[in-house]
């Protein structure tokens, strides 16, 4: 199952609104996606035997990946090399976080 449809139900739960066949396409459609007929009956269909608040609250929570954070210490005792390698660290962690939020926005 492609996960713009589920991140698509769950975001139909989170505002209470009804998670049938429409609703999803709908959603799907914002996310400039054209919804595959299949995928949502499929997930409509599974999602008819599932409490998902249930199903959430039993779900570990995964965090993002973030920059992680640098210890505090005066910038001139830094010597240029090792600012330069912070520097791409954060870009690398700003990057990937980039990444995970496109991946869930498809």
């Amino acid at each position: 199952m492609a996960m713009e449809y589920v991140y698509a139900a769950l975001l139909l739960h989170k505002t209470g609104q009804k998670i049938d066949e429409d609703s999803i396409k709908n959603v799907v459609k914002a996310a400039g996606v054209e919804p595959d007929d299949v995928k949502v009956k499929a997930l409509v269909s599974a999602l008819a035997e599932i409490n998902i608040d249930e199903a959430l609250k039993s779900t570990p929570l995964v965090a993002a990946p973030s920059a992680a954070p640098t210890e505090a210490k005066p910038a001139e005792a830094k010597p240029k090399e090792e600012k330069k390698e912070e520097e791409e660290e954060e870009k690398k962690g700003e990057e990937e976080a980039m990444a995970g939020l496109s991946a869930l926005f498809g």
